[in-house]
């Protein structure tokens, strides 16, 4: 009994200086913490998201950065950003959404904030977003030539591999693409039959390719007529 006492005070008293300085350390720094001055300052938040349903696509340019205005201790403050320090974040949960126009709050539960700091307001203070079904389409593959005959030469015929490629995007945008396009052939120097490698592109930022963007393009060239 008297020995489990003994332990017991052993355990409590031992290291007794150090653990008062440890108290005191952790009771200053709280005091400072407790007592420093509250502050406002503006800093900007990048969108990101999370649980976009695979079948849907965004059909629209949503806005990519948030303005906050944001109140805290100026310590954490100034501290933001800095190394092992988060920054303010800005999560949308898309989980659920449906094709067309949805509007999303930027509000306490959607900014993610160090200890310490509250959000005063968001400017935008929500952010909308248009939805679309995924859409996979084969299209043709067009070729533009430039510098036909000015060599005295002229484009007899032609072929392109592929001859049709697939395209993927908004079903909106992806619909109204008539065509996959090359870059421009220059035969301004060629002579009987020739191949190009060329790189593809639609005219329409929200739409893919679903494989390699070149085409391979051979042509033969015929003398002009005067």
């Amino acid at each position: 009994m008297m020995r489990g006492i003994k332990n017991a005070a052993g355990f409590v008293l031992g290291n007794f200086w150090w653990k008062v300085l440890s108290l005191a350390a952790a009771f200053t720094i709280w005091a400072l913490v407790a007592t420093e001055p509250e502050m406002n300052t503006l800093t900007t938040a990048q969108l990101e998201f999370r649980n976009l349903p695979d079948s849907l696509e965004m059909s629209s340019s949503p806005v990519t950065t948030v303005r906050l205005e944001l109140r805290g201790p100026s310590g954490a403050l100034r501290d933001m950003g800095a190394v092992g320090e988060a920054r303010p974040s800005i999560v949308l949960d898309m989980s659920g959404v449906e094709p067309g126009q949805r509007t999303f709050p930027i509000d306490d539960g959607a900014v993610k904030l160090p200890r310490g700091v509250r959000l005063v307001r968001a400017i935008p203070s929500e952010v909308r977003f248009d939805f679309d079904t995924r859409l996979e389409r084969s299209v043709p593959v067009t070729v533009r030539f430039t510098g036909q005959g000015e060599n005295g030469w002229v484009v007899d015929h032609y072929s392109v591999s592929p001859e049709v490629v697939e395209i993927i995007g908004p079903s909106s945008h992806v619909k109204r693409v008539a065509a996959a396009i090359t870059d421009p052939v220059d035969v301004a120097s060629l002579t009987e039959t020739n191949e190009t490698r060329v790189n593809l592109f639609v005219d329409d930022d929200f739409v893919r390719f679903e494989s390699p963007t070149q085409a391979v393009v051979t042509v033969t060239m015929k003398k002009k007529k005067k």
